[in-house]
């Protein structure tokens, strides 16, 4: 195996990631969106991830790092009542999407870290 292989596991990785933080934007930005029945609602979605074997190169070759499929949210939309709004139904509820915003944040840090090696902390005391 190449010494250059490495970048192209690690690009094609940063290229999944990258696709996972497009995903948690998109949830983000949907968050407060409301539909008059629950299945209009958006649905958070989520990339799948997999392992992609190089055949052309055997068992040494290595792997890389590809999305699978972008999967959606199973969870229900979740009924809000406000009788006023333009969008309620009969009963006066609109449905929102049920997508965590810490969970969506906790993505996001996770997506963007970058691996590194070990972390040197300051002891040092600042000055206020």
């Amino acid at each position: 195996m190449s010494s250059f292989r490495i970048f192209d596991i690690a690009g094609s990785a940063m290229q999944a990631q990258s696709v996972r933080l497009n995903t948690v934007a998109s949830n983000l930005a949907n968050a407060d969106s409301v539909a008059t029945r629950p299945e209009d609602a958006y649905k958070p979605r989520m990339p799948v991830f997999q392992a992609m074997l190089d055949a052309e190169q055997g068992p040494q070759g290595g792997a890389s790092v590809g999305v699978q499929r972008i999967a959606e949210s199973q969870r229900p939309a979740e009924a809000r009542f406000q009788p006023g709004h333009p969008l309620a139904d009969a009963q006066g509820y609109v449905y929102a999407p049920a997508v965590n915003a810490v969970e969506e944040m906790v993505n996001m840090m996770s997506a963007s870290r970058l691996p590194s090696g070990p972390k040197r902390h300051s002891t040092a005391i600042p000055r206020l």
